[in-house]
C-alpha cells in the first residue's frame, strides 16, 4: 500500500501544470503566446521557449509545451506572427514564414520578445533553452547565431540555411539538431554549409539523423507518406524527444 501511495504521489507531481494566455506586443502588432506553468518546481526555474512550425501556434506546439510543463519546465509558446496574422492554410503559412526567413532580423526580434516574456513569467534567466519545429527549428538556430542569452537550442527538422553574406560569429549556446535522414527539403549543400558554419563559429554542436524520416517527423497530423516530403514517424519522434531531454539534463545541470 505504501509503495502504491508513493507511486500515486509521483504521478500527481509529474502531471500537474497550469496554462494561461499571455498578451504582449511588437510595436503596434499584438501578440499572444501560451505559458505552461508547472505547479511543482522540479526544474527550479529551468525554462523552455518553444517556437512553433510555419502554421503558428498549432496542436503540436501546444501538446509539446504541455509535456515540457509536466517535466517541470516553465514553457512559453511564442507568437511569431501576431493574433491577426495567423495562417489558415499551408499556402498562407509558406508566404508568412518565407517573409520572416527573408527578413531575418524581424524573426530574431520576435524570438527575443518571446524570450523576455518567459523571463518575466519567472524563468531563471541563466537556465533557458530554445526549441523549435520546422520553421521554428530555423528560429532556434537563429537564437544561437545571435547569441541570445540561452543555454542551448534544439532544432527539430528545421531549416539550416543562412544568408552567405552574413558574418559568422562565435556561438555560445550549445546546439542540437534533430534531423530526418531522408528530408529532401533540406539539401545536402545546406547541411554541409551549416556544419562548416558550426565549425567556424567554434560551436558546441550535435546533429542526429533519424532513419526513414522526412520533414515534420514529430507532427502527428503530417500523415505517413514519406514521398510527400513531410510525414510523421513515431520512432523518430520518441527518439528525438529523448535526445532533447538528455540535452536538457546536460545544459541545465
Amino acid at each position: 500500500m505504501k509503495n502504491l501511495l508513493t507511486l500515486f504521489s509521483i504521478i500527481i507531481m509529474t502531471f500537474t501544470y497550469a496554462q494561461k494566455m499571455v498578451s504582449y506586443s511588437d510595436g503596434n502588432q499584438k501578440l499572444e503566446g501560451i505559458l505552461d506553468i508547472p505547479e511543482n518546481k522540479i526544474a527550479n526555474g529551468n525554462a523552455v521557449l518553444l517556437l512553433p512550425a510555419w502554421m503558428g501556434i498549432d496542436n503540436n506546439a501546444k501538446e509539446n509545451a504541455n509535456e515540457l510543463a509536466k517535466l517541470g519546465y516553465l514553457t512559453f509558446v511564442a507568437d511569431i506572427y501576431g493574433i491577426d496574422k495567423r495562417p489558415t492554410n499551408p499556402s498562407e503559412a509558406g508566404k508568412i514564414a518565407g517573409y520572416y526567413k527573408t527578413n531575418i532580423k524581424e524573426y530574431q526580434n520576435r524570438i527575443q520578445l518571446a524570450l523576455e516574456q518567459l523571463i518575466k513569467a519567472g524563468a531563471n534567466p541563466n537556465k533557458v533553452a530554445v526549441i523549435g519545429y520546422c520553421f521554428g527549428g530555423t528560429g532556434a538556430i537563429e537564437a544561437a547565431r545571435t547569441n541570445m542569452k540561452v543555454c542551448g537550442v534544439v532544432s527539430f527538422h528545421g531549416g539550416l540555411g543562412r544568408d552567405v553574406t552574413r558574418t559568422i560569429e562565435a556561438i555560445s549556446p550549445k546546439v542540437l539538431v534533430l534531423h530526418g535522414a531522408d528530408d529532401f527539403f533540406v539539401p545536402e549543400t545546406e547541411i554541409k554549409a551549416f556544419q562548416d558554419e558550426m565549425r567556424t563559429a567554434k560551436a558546441d554542436w550535435q546533429m542526429v539523423y533519424y532513419a526513414n524520416s522526412v520533414h515534420a517527423f514529430t507532427h502527428k497530423d503530417a500523415g505517413n507518406d514519406n514521398s510527400k516530403g513531410a510525414a510523421y514517424n513515431e520512432k523518430a519522434a520518441k527518439r528525438s524527444w529523448q535526445a532533447m531531454k538528455d540535452f536538457f539534463d546536460e545544459i541545465f545541470k
